[in-house]
């Protein structure tokens, strides 16, 4: 199906239940796998740019979770059935063991299926997490509220309308995207490459899946990673809004890991800080900074 350079190839994977995931693939097919998990819950795949700096080294799959995207909005939606999910697109794509790699919301995900399934897992980079509670949240909100203050009376405006178009609502998710990169001179210019293309976000899923995650208890799951024998990078950007303290119980719990802060990189830290964010992940997947 493929060959030894691959280009990039897009392909509906069936999951167990019948749902139709959306999934594309690119690298080099016969060296290390990996398969990246996009934030959310209920957003899309904008990881394509990380999967290009490892095209050389690795074969890489990225897809649209349930409830985003291409793929169904097909529930229930949890976070078992995203675990499942991402094990149909690991068989699917006859991968043996795989390193995963999440952003954001996804790095819940990454961590989970690791958890889940350690012996099928070679590496696990996390990357601008929010680690195993909520209570960085107030923090956040705080934080984003500032930095969307010049916007806030079109986002209030919005708000207040009974029905948005697609239009609309593609502005809303980009205005709010702004807060996640520390320069608000290119905030604009960087969510407007993050919602190309965009797709309606998937509310039901989004409420569905974080209200799990609130319920988890952060003991129990520090005793879990404490047990997870897996090689983990985490990648945080110094001036992401959600406060990177949020991290540190997941830091000290994990025994094999290994943490990259950048100084200058927000919530998307392969943009803000490019090249920091590509010696640091090539360094971790082929053992030398390039």
């Amino acid at each position: 199906m493929h060959s030894e350079m691959d280009g990039v190839t897009e392909e509906l994977v069936t999951a167990d239940d019948g749902g139709l995931l959306w999934t594309t693939a690119s690298g080099t097919r016969g060296s290390r796998a990996f398969v990246f998990c996009h934030g959310g819950p209920g957003f899309w795949d904008t990881l394509g740019p990380i999967a290009e700096l490892l095209d050389d080294v690795a074969f890489s799959v990225r897809w649209d979770q349930r409830g985003a995207g291409r793929s169904n909005h097909r529930g229930p939606y949890s976070v078992d059935r995203c675990i499942a999910d991402l094990e149909a697109v690991r068989r699917h794509y006859e991968l043996d063991r795989i390193s995963v790699l999440g952003h954001s919301w996804g790095a819940t995900l990454a961590l989970q299926y690791a958890l889940a399934h350690p012996d099928r897992v070679e590496r696990l980079v996390y990357i601008s997490g929010t680690g195993l509670s909520w209570d960085w949240y107030p923090e956040y909100e705080a934080r984003q509220n500032a930095a969307l203050a010049p916007h806030q009376a079109r986002l209030t405006a919005l708000a207040a309308k009974p029905e948005l178009t697609d239009a609309e609502r593609r502005e809303q998710d980009l205005l709010y995207i702004t807060a996640d990169f520390p320069d608000p001179t290119t905030a604009p210019a960087h969510a407007e490459d993050q919602v190309t293309p965009w797709f309606p976000a998937d509310p039901a899923c989004n409420s569905a899946v974080n209200a799990e995650t609130r319920s988890w208890d952060e003991q129990d799951l520090i005793k879990q990673c404490q047990a997870l024998d897996v090689p983990t990078l985490i990648i945080d950007g110094s001036r992401d809004p959600r406060p990177r303290s949020a991290i540190d119980s997941l830091h000290r719990a994990l025994p094999d890991v290994r943490r990259v802060v950048l100084e200058r990189a927000g919530h998307v830290p392969w943009v803000d800080d490019d090249s920091s964010f590509a010696s640091a992940l090539r360094s971790f997947v082929v053992g030398s900074d390039v």
